[in-house]
């Protein structure tokens, strides 16, 4: 998929003030259920950069996502800086080493065969975080869930992965690192809290099945596994 196959069916998809909401026909609805299978935690990235403005406008998009009391506590961290990434990719390989010390037989064998992360290739990262002691929203929905704020954030990051992977841009998600040393790596606010390490750039390859189903770590379920009726 291509960043001009996505068209908007009507005004409204695109003018809040367009008299009302734009209907989304069963063609429209195809394409999205094709965006939802092709969207993929993607490992292997080639290095050419992305287009001018398209970092601009894909967190433009992530912002779109829900937060409790419309709070928007995402702050999104580019992370360019030569020195900075060394040290990211230093913490992964230790927590990855350590992360592999909790299997083994075949499982650790098949855990040290896996890649797990882009760092090495994707031209782009990006450190989502969530602003635990932000003041927009006004704690509204906070009370008796306050990780609603993290959420929140985890709503902006699937919004963001779906708008880059419809202009073909894959991203992966780096969850094996330890938070507070990538805080103290990007100088950040202490009561801003890790959601998500992500790596951006055009997939190597393109694959509608995930990587661990494809090196036999985990199969997918039946949705009807995660069902409970009462």
């Amino acid at each position: 998929m291509t960043e001009t196959d996505h068209k908007p069916t009507t005004d409204a998809a695109t003018d809040p003030d367009a008299a009302g909401a734009p209907e989304f026909d069963a063609a429209f609805r195809a394409r999205l259920l094709d965006l939802f299978r092709w969207r993929r935690d993607v490992r292997r990235f080639r290095g050419d950069p992305l287009p001018p403005g398209a970092m601009d406008d894909l967190l433009a998009q992530a912002a779109l996502a829900p937060s409790v009391g419309n709070s928007q506590p995402w702050r999104f961290v580019l992370v360019g800086d030569t020195d900075r990434r060394q040290a990211v990719k230093v913490d992964f390989e230790a927590a990855n080493a350590d992360a592999l010390k909790g299997y083994s037989g075949d499982r650790a064998r098949a855990y040290a065969g896996l890649k797990l992360a882009g760092l090495d290739q994707a031209p782009v990262q990006l450190a989502v975080y969530a602003d635990m002691e932000t003041a927009r929203g006004h704690g509204l929905g906070q009370k008796t869930m306050p990780e609603m704020l993290p959420y929140s954030v985890v709503a902006a990051v699937n919004t963001f992965w779906l708008a880059a992977r419809a202009r073909g841009i894959g991203v992966g998600w780096v969850s094996i690192l330890h938070p507070d040393r990538i805080a103290e790596i990007l100088d950040l606010p202490a009561d801003w809290r890790l959601v998500a390490y992500l790596c951006v750039g055009y997939p190597e390859e393109e694959h509608i099945d995930p990587e661990l189903v494809r090196a036999a770590w985990q199969d997918r379920a039946d949705p009807a596994d995660f069902i409970v009726r009462r």
